[in-house]
C-alpha cells in the first residue's frame, strides 16, 4: 500500500507531501490546477521513462520519492530478497532526475538500474490512465487483461518454455537441413579422401620411423665397410689398432706412477678411457654383427614413402601431417554422420515438443473460456448498473492450432459488446459513442482490477464521459473496490469523489514569475464546499450544499 508520496522541484510543484491511507483516495480540483501531476511524478518514481523537462524552472534536479508498507505482500518481499536489496515492512523508491537529463533510481536507498525499479513498481502500483480505453481496444491488450484476472502466471510461463523449446528444436532441425544439402557435395568428397587414407593406413609418427629406416637401408654398403673399417682401427687391425696401443701406454704408466704418486690420477684416467674404448668397440661389434643388406625390405619403404608423398602432395599437407589430417577429416566425415543421425532424432523431438506445447497451450485456452466466461457475467451486468439495460459483453476466445502459435498461446481473444437490442455483438473497437465506450471500458477495468494482485491502483479520469445517476454507480463501484485494496481516484464527478474515504483538493497558484501547484486534504467542512463546487460550479447555494450533504451520507 502507498503510505506516502513525496515530491520536490517537478513540473510545477516546488514541494508536496501526500499521506494516503487505506480505502479509496478522491483528488479533485480546478481545471489545469495540476490534478494529474502527482501521478505522473509517481510513474516516474516507479520507473517510466524520465524527461529533462519535467524538472521545475529554476531548480537543478528533481527529486520524487514513494513509501509502501509491504508487510502483507510476500511477493513483493520474495522480489527484494531475490534482488539482494533491503526487505523490510516498509519499502521506498526513489528518483532524482537533474536538468541535463540524467536519471537514478534508488530502492531502499541503494541506487537500481532504472529497469529494477519499473519490475518493482509493476509489483506496487496500477495505473489506469485517462486513455485506457484506447488500449482496450486492443486485441493483445485484451488477451493481456483476461490473463492478468485469470492469474494465468503459471500457465503462461509453461506455454512459453513449451513454445521456445518446440522453436529451438525446429530451427536447429532446419539449420542442419541446409547445411546437409550444402554439405552433400563435400561428404561425398570426404568419404573418398578417407577411404583412400585408410586404405594407407599411415599411423602417427609412421613418417619419421620410414624416414630414419630408408636412410639406414639405402646407405648399408657403406655402413658395412665403414664399421669394418673402424672396428679395425679400434681393435681388431693385426698391426696397429687403438686398443693395443692404450694397452701399452696403461702399462707404461702403471711403472711411471710406482716410481712417481702423483701420476695416480693420470693412470686412471687411462684406465677409464681403456673401459670406454672396449665397451665402444664391442657396441660396435654387436651393431655390425646385425647390419645386412635388405633390398626387398628397401623397396617396401621407398614404396610406402612414394605413396605418402603423393597422398602429402594431393591434399596440400606436408608429408609428416598426414597422418593428423587423415584424423581431422574423418572427424568432419563423422559429425555429417552424426548430424545425419541427429536430423532424424530431430523430427520425433520436433513432433514432440510441438504435441507439448499445443497440450500446455490447450489447457491455458481452457482456462481462459472459462474465466472468459466468469466475466461476460460480471460486466453485462455492471453495463446494466452504468445505464446499459439492453448492453450485452462477450469475450471471445478462439483456439487458432493452425497458424496462431506464439509464446502466449494459440488463442485469439477479442471483446465484444451489443449495446442496443439485435445490434450483432461486435468488437469494442467498433462501439460508436464514446459515453459508451467510456463506460464499458470502466466496467472492464472496475472488475478486473478486483482480481489483480497489485496492491494499489489509480485511476486518472477513467470516468469520462460518464455523468448523473451513471456517475453515482461508478463511484460506489470504486469505493466497493477500494474497501479490498488501496483506491487513488482522479475525477471531476461529485458522484465519484463523494465516495472516497479520503479526499485531497489540487489548486494552483501564480503571480507575475512563479507558478506553484498545492495540494491538500480536505476535512469534512472543506470536502462539502468541494463537492457544491463541483455540483454547482464556483457559485455555491443551499441547494448545492444540501446536493453535497446527501451525497456524503450516501456514501
Amino acid at each position: 500500500m502507498l503510505l506516502q508520496l513525496t515530491i520536490s522541484n517537478f513540473a510545477i510543484v516546488s514541494f508536496l507531501e501526500l499521506d494516503l491511507r487505506p480505502g479509496m483516495t478522491s483528488i479533485t480540483g480546478e481545471t489545469g490546477a495540476g490534478k494529474s501531476i502527482a501521478i505522473d511524478a509517481l510513474a516516474l518514481a516507479l520507473g517510466d521513462r524520465a524527461d529533462a523537462d519535467s524538472v521545475r524552472p529554476g531548480a537543478e534536479k528533481a527529486d520524487i520519492s514513494a513509501r509502501f508498507r509491504i508487510d502483507k505482500l510476500p511477493k513483493v518481499k520474495a522480489w527484494l530478497c531475490a534482488q539482494e536489496l533491503d526487505e523490510q515492512d516498509e519499502c521506498i523508491l526513489r528518483r532524482t532526475l537533474s536538468r541535463e537529463g540524467r536519471s537514478r533510481g534508488y530502492i531502499n536507498g541503494t541506487p537500481v538500474p532504472l529497469a529494477q525499479l519499473k519490475a518493482l513498481g509493476q509489483l506496487l502500483v496500477n495505473i489506469h490512465g485517462q486513455h485506457a480505453h484506447q488500449e482496450l481496444q486492443k486485441p493483445d491488450y485484451q488477451r493481456t487483461l483476461l490473463d492478468a484476472y485469470a492469474g494465468h502466471h503459471q500457465l503462461l510461463q509453461e506455454v512459453s518454455r513449451g513454445y521456445q523449446h518446440w522453436r529451438q528444436l525446429s530451427n536447429e532441425r532446419k539449420q542442419l537441413q541446409a547445411e546437409q544439402s550444402q554439405w552433400e557435395a563435400q561428404r561425398q568428397l570426404l568419404q573418398y579422401q578417407v577411404a583412400e587414407l585408410d586404405e594407407l593406413a599411415l599411423a602417427d609418427d609412421e613418417f619419421p620411423t620410414l624416414e630414419a629406416e630408408h636412410k639406414r637401408l639405402a646407405n648399408g654398403a657403406e655402413l658395412i665397410n665403414d664399421c669394418q673399417l673402424a672396428l679395425n682401427i679400434l681393435g681388431d687391425g693385426e698391426e696397429t689398432n687403438a686398443l693395443s696401443l692404450l694397452q701399452q701406454g696403461l702399462k707404461t704408466l702403471i711403472d711411471l706412477s710406482q716410481m712417481d704418486e702423483r701420476l695416480g690420477p693420470v693412470l686412471e684416467l687411462v684406465q677409464n678411457s681403456l673401459i670406454q674404448l672396449e665397451e665402444g668397440h664391442s657396441e660396435l661389434n654387436r651393431y655390425f654383427d646385425r647390419l645386412e643388406l635388405d633390398p626387398e625390405r628397401l623397396y617396401e619403404i621407398e614404396a610406402r614413402l612414394s605413396k605418402v608423398m603423393e597422398l602429402a602432395r594431393k591434399h596440400h599437407v606436408p608429408p609428416a601431417e598426414l597422418a593428423a589430417f587423415h584424423q581431422d577429416i574423418r572427424r568432419q566425415l563423422e559429425q555429417m554422420e552424426q548430424n545425419d543421425s541427429r536430423l532424424h532424432g530431430l523430427d520425433e523431438e520436433v513432433a514432440l515438443a510441438k504435441s507439448e506445447f499445443l497440450q500446455a497451450s490447450e489447457r491455458l485456452s481452457q482456462s481462459r473460456q472459462r474465466y472468459a466466461e466468469s466475466l461476460n457475467t460480471q460486466i453485462t451486468q455492471s453495463l446494466h448498473q452504468l445505464s446499459m439495460e439492453r448492453g450485452r459483453f462477450e469475450i471471445r476466445v478462439t483456439p487458432d492450432a493452425d497458424t496462431g502459435y506464439s509464446p502466449l498461446g494459440i488463442d485469439r481473444v477479442d471483446f465484444l459488446v451489443s449495446t442496443n437490442p439485435g445490434q450483432p455483438m461486435s468488437p469494442l473497437a467498433k462501439v460508436a459513442s464514446g459515453g459508451e465506450l467510456s463506460r464499458i471500458s470502466l466496467a472492464i477495468q472496475v472488475i478486473t482490477a478486483q482480481k489483480v494482485e497489485t496492491p494499489t491502483l489509480i485511476f486518472d479520469e477513467v470516468d469520462v464521459g460518464v455523468s448523473g445517476p451513471t456517475a453515482a454507480v461508478v463511484g460506489k463501484l470504486l469505493r466497493r473496490l477500494g474497501e479490498s485494496t488501496q483506491v487513488v481516484v482522479i475525477t471531476h464527478l461529485p458522484q465519484v469523489a463523494g465516495n472516497g474515504h479520503q479526499h485531497f483538493f489540487v489548486s494552483k497558484s501564480s503571480d507575475a514569475n512563479d507558478t506553484q501547484t498545492h495540494m491538500h486534504e480536505l476535512d469534512n467542512p472543506s470536502r462539502l464546499q468541494e463537492l457544491a463546487r463541483l455540483l454547482g460550479g464556483n457559485k455555491i447555494t443551499s441547494n448545492t450544499l444540501a446536493n453535497a450533504r446527501e451525497l456524503l451520507m450516501d456514501a
